[in-house]
């Protein structure tokens, strides 16, 4: 049906893909854990929209020109990578949020939508693993049809969406069960800094297969 194969098995893959802790994963607890439920909401939004992005440019061959550019494909790896670094830094140098500031405007739902918009498009990986992922599941006939790989893409992603969302609100009230005092919410923010310089370094070093 609408030129898509084998949909037990993409079901199956699907759910064990994403219950996989990623670099998005990491990037939603991190921020739950170091800014709160909202943050990780609002990065969580921000990861689903650059999905959506990601299965419209596998959907209508775009991933794919991407994928085949040497020189496209680094610039993306080292652009995210260095976003990764500049807020790990950023979280690194930052001072400790109290509740209070955690739930007025301190919190910027602009700018987490648009951090998790880019570092989820900033990930070539990503790319490569909807070209890969996807194309197993549609007809060959129907390789050049968007329609299947738009609803497989879809398919994906809202069971993705609500995990994620789970997993930040169960991660912001860990966090908050924790918070009980400046220190320990000064060192959460690092190790959280840590975390995304760890995960810019690591995409920097993806090496093209």
């Amino acid at each position: 049906m609408f030129g898509i194969i084998n949909l037990p098995a993409f079901i199956v893959a699907g759910l064990l893909l994403i219950f996989t802790p990623g670099a998005d994963t990491m990037y939603i607890l991190g921020r739950s854990i170091a800014q709160g439920k909202k943050a990780g909401i609002y990065s969580v939004l921000g990861i689903v929209t650059g999905s959506l992005i990601h299965t419209t440019f596998a959907a209508f061959g775009l991933s794919l020109i991407i994928a085949r550019s040497a020189m496209a494909f680094d610039i993306i790896k080292y652009a995210g990578a260095v976003y990764l670094a500049y807020l790990g830094v950023k979280m690194l140098l930052s001072k400790p949020m109290s509740d209070l500031e955690l739930n007025t405007n301190r919190i910027n739902s602009h700018k987490l939508y648009i951090s998790g918009i880019l570092t989820n498009l900033l990930n070539p990986k990503v790319i490569l693993f909807y070209l890969v992922f996807l194309p197993q599941f549609v007809k060959t006939s129907e390789a050049h049809n968007p329609v299947p790989f738009l609803i497989l893409g879809i398919m994906f992603i809202i069971p993705g969406t609500l995990w994620c969302i789970t997993l930040a609100v169960f991660a912001a009230k860990l966090a908050d069960k924790i918070k009980k005092s400046g220190k320990v919410s000064s060192w959460l923010s690092r190790v959280t800094g840590g975390v995304f310089i760890g995960l810019g370094l690591k995409l920097a070093l993806l090496a093209k297969k």
